[in-house]
C-alpha cells in the first residue's frame, strides 16, 4: 500500500552530533520516494511528542533517524496512541549502538536503510512496558538493563571523542574496575520464582545491546515472550573472563550466568537500582527505584524492515 504521509524525526545530536550531517545527505533519497515532513528534536522527550503528534495528525509512517535513544522516544510516543491511530515505524541507524535497527534487520548504511523503509514490508513486533514503585511507566523496544550495564550506559556518555562499539567496550572495562555492586534480587515470573545477588540483570526483547554485546541470543522481537540474562556476584577477574563470551553470545554455558524467558516479571531489590531502557537512563544514581513490574505487549507495533 503506498504511503501518503511520512514524518521523519531526526535527532541532530546522535553520534556526537554527526547525525545531522548524515540526515541532511539523505534528503535526495527521501525525495525520490515522494518526500516527507521533517522534524528535528531540540530537547529530551521531544521525539516522543513529535511521534505522538504525527499519529494524531494522520501520518502513516514515522521514521526515527538517530540512535537507540531516538527510537526509544519515538516508540514511547507511538505507544501512547490507540492502535487505530498508530503509524508504522521505520528506523534509520545514525547513532552509536543502533541495536534495535540491527535487531529488526536494518542495514548499517543509512542510505540502504532508508530505501528499505520505503520499499520493505511491515512486520509486527513486541513491545515491553515497565512500571516502577514511583508510579512511572515506560515502553521499551530492545533491552531493559538493571545494574552493571546501566552503569556502563552512564559511563559511556563521558567519552566524547570515541565512537561506536569502542565507547561501550571501554565503559564496560571501566565499570568492571570501579563498580562492583550486586543488589539482592527477588524475582517472580509466571514460570518461576528466585532470589539471588546479581551484578547484572538484562531483560531482552532483542538480543543485542551496546553495539555488539549479544546478551540474550535467544531473544526475538516477534516471538511473544521476553527473555532475561543475569550474572551472579562474581569476581572482577570473572567479569573480564565473561566479557568476550558476551560479545560472542556464548556466556550461557557458565554456571554463574542465568538465562530464561517470561511474559511478566516482578522485581524487588534491597537497594535503589540503576536502570536503562534502550540505552536511555530510566533510573540513575540517587533515584529510589527498587521495585519493577515488567510485561510484554505482543505484536503492538508495526515496523518496516
Amino acid at each position: 500500500m503506498p504511503l501518503h504521509r511520512v514524518k521523519l524525526i531526526v535527532n541532530p545530536n546522535a553520534d556526537l552530533g554527526r547525525a545531522w550531517i548524515a540526515a541532511r545527505d539523505l534528503r535526495p533519497v527521501v525525495e525520490e520516494y515522494g518526500g516527507a515532513d521533517w522534524a528535528g528534536t531540540v530537547y529530551p522527550t521531544h521525539a516522543m511528542e513529535l511521534a505522538r503528534l504525527a499519529g494524531e495528525q494522520g501520518y502513516e509512517l514515522v521514521i526515527a533517524a538517530g540512535g537507540d535513544g531516538t527510537t526509544h522516544e519515538v516508540v514511547n510516543g507511538l505507544m501512547q496512541l490507540p492502535p487505530e491511530l498508530r503509524p508504522r515505524l521505520g528506523v534509520v541507524p545514525l547513532g552509536s549502538g543502533n541495536d534495535f535497527a540491527f535487531t529488526v534487520g536494518m542495514p548499517r548504511d543509512p542510505y540502504q536503510a532508508l530505501r528499505q523503509i520505503f520499499t520493505g514490508k511491515p512486520k509486527r513486533v513486541d513491545v515491553g512496558v515497565l512500571q516502577d514503585n514511583l508510579g512511572r511507566q515506560e515502553y521499551w523496544a530492545n533491552t531493559l538493563g538493571i545494574g552493571f550495564d546501566a552503569t556502563v550506559t552512564i559511563r559511556s556518555r563521558r567519552f566524547r571523542i570515541l565512537r561506536g562499539f569502542l565507547v561501550y567496550l571501554l565503559a564496560v572495562i571501566q565499570t568492571i574496575l570501579l563498580n562492583h555492586e550486586a543488589p539482592n534480587f527477588k524475582v517472580e515470573t509466571e514460570l518461576e520464582k528466585w532470589e539471588r545477588r546479581m551484578l547484572l540483570l538484562v531483560l531482552c526483547n532483542g538480543g543485542r545491546e551496546g553495539g555488539g554485546f549479544y546478551v540474550q541470543p535467544a531473544a526475538r522481537v516477534d516471538d511473544g515472550v521476553l527473555h532475561y540474562a543475569g550474572i551472579d556476584r562474581v569476581s572482577r577477574w570473572m567479569m573480564f573472563r565473561l566479557l568476550p563470551e558476551v560479545m560472542r553470545g556464548s556466556h550461557g554455558r557458565f554456571s554463574q550466568v542465568h538465562l530464561g524467558e517470561f511474559q511478566r516479571m516482578s522485581i524487588q531489590a534491597d537497594r535503589p537500582l540503576v536502570i536503562h531502557a534502550d540505552g536511555e537512563i530510566f533510573a540513575g544514581w540517587g533515584v529510589d527505584v527498587h521495585q519493577l513490574e515488567v510485561n510484554i505487549l505482543p505484536g503492538q507495533l508495526e515496523v518496516v524492515a
